[in-house]
C-alpha cells in the first residue's frame, strides 16, 4: 500500500512539472475554505494495553475505516454533516500558488472484530483463557472493541504548492502538492475486559503527512478537488477506560482519499 502511494505521489508531481503552464493557479493574498469526505486504509499495528492489573500487546491489528451509506440524511442534514468522515480546511495564499492551511481530518478507525492476533504479556486476572496454548488471542467483544470512530480527528497546518496546467475561459485545472504536521484528538470508543464502554475526546499524539491532488478551478470562484495523503500516526497516549492511568499506545500508517469541494476569495 504504501509503495504504491508513493508511485502516485511522485506520478503526480512529475505531471504538474512536465504540463504547468506561465497561467497562476492561486494569486497571491486569496483565501479559501473547503469541506469534503475521505476514504482510508492502514496499516496493521501493535497495540499496547497497559493498567494496574494487566500489560500486554497485540501484534498486527488489522483495521479498517467505517464511511456511511451515501444519503441526504447522512450527508446532508445540518445537524448530521460530521457524521460520515469528513474534511475540513481553511487556506491562505502567502506567495502566488503557495499556500498555507488548517483542517481537521475526521477520519475513523475500527479494529475489525473477532480476528486472532498474536499476544504477549498479561491479561487482567480471570481473562487468561482468552490467550490460547500458541500466544495468539482471538478478538472478541467480551476481550476488546477498540475504535476510533468519532473520531480518528488529525488536526493539522499544511504547506500546499499549485501548478496550473490547463486553462480556458472560466476554468483552470491545478496540481498541487504539500504536507504537514499536526496532533491527534480521537474519540476513542473502547470496551476493554469487563470495563464500561469509555468514550471520550483526549490528546493522544501526532501525525506527519504528505499529499498530492488535483483542484478544478470555475471563474476563479468555486473548486472541486481530490487529494491522495500519505500519513503517519503515532499516539502513545490514548484512553481506553474511565480510569485514566488505562493507556493504550500505537504507531501506524495510512493512505486517505479525499473528494471536496469549495470557495476561494479575496478580500
Amino acid at each position: 500500500m504504501l509503495k504504491k502511494t508513493l508511485i502516485v505521489l511522485g506520478t503526480l508531481l512529475l505531471s504538474i512539472s512536465v504540463f504547468s503552464q506561465t497561467e497562476l493557479a492561486y494569486k497571491k493574498g486569496k483565501f479559501y475554505a473547503l469541506w469534503g469526505w475521505n476514504r482510508n486504509a492502514y496499516t496493521n499495528s501493535n497495540i499496547h494495553f497497559k493498567g494496574n492489573d494487566y500489560d500486554f500487546t497485540l501484534y498486527r491489528v488489522k483495521a479498517s475505516d467505517k464511511q456511511n451509506k451515501f444519503s441526504y440524511h447522512n450527508y446532508l442534514q445540518p445537524n448530521r454533516i460530521t457524521i460520515p468522515q469528513t474534511n475540513l480546511r481553511l487556506g491562505y495564499f502567502i506567495k502566488d500558488n503557495l499556500a498555507i492551511t488548517l483542517g481537521v481530518d475526521h477520519m475513523k478507525y475500527v479494529v475489525n472484530q473477532n480476528q486472532t492476533v498474536d499476544i504477549s504479556g498479561n491479561v487482567r486476572p480471570g481473562f487468561e483463557s482468552h490467550v490460547n496454548d500458541d500466544n495468539s488471542i482471538k478478538l472478541t467483544e467480551d476481550f476488546l472493541m477498540f475504535e476510533h470512530t468519532d473520531g480518528l480527528n488529525y488536526i493539522n497546518s499544511e504547506i500546499e504548492y499549485y501548478r496550473n496546467f490547463y486553462k480556458k475561459d472560466f476554468l483552470k485545472v491545478n496540481g498541487l502538492i504539500g504536507g504537514g504536521a499536526g496532533f491527534l484528538l480521537p474519540k476513542t470508543n473502547a470496551t476493554l475486559m469487563g470495563e464500561e464502554r469509555h468514550d471520550a475526546f483526549h490528546l493522544a499524539g501526532f501525525g506527519l503527512t504528505a499529499k498530492g491532488g488535483l483542484d478544478i478551478l470555475l471563474w476563479d470562484l468555486f473548486f472541486l478537488r481530490s487529494e491522495i495523503k500519505q500519513g503517519y500516526i503515532n499516539m502513545p497516549s490514548i484512553r481506553t477506560t474511565a480510569d485514566s492511568s488505562d493507556k493504550a499506545k500505537q504507531t501506524f500508517w495510512f493512505v486517505e482519499w479525499t473528494y471536496m469541494f469549495g470557495f476561494s476569495w479575496n478580500f
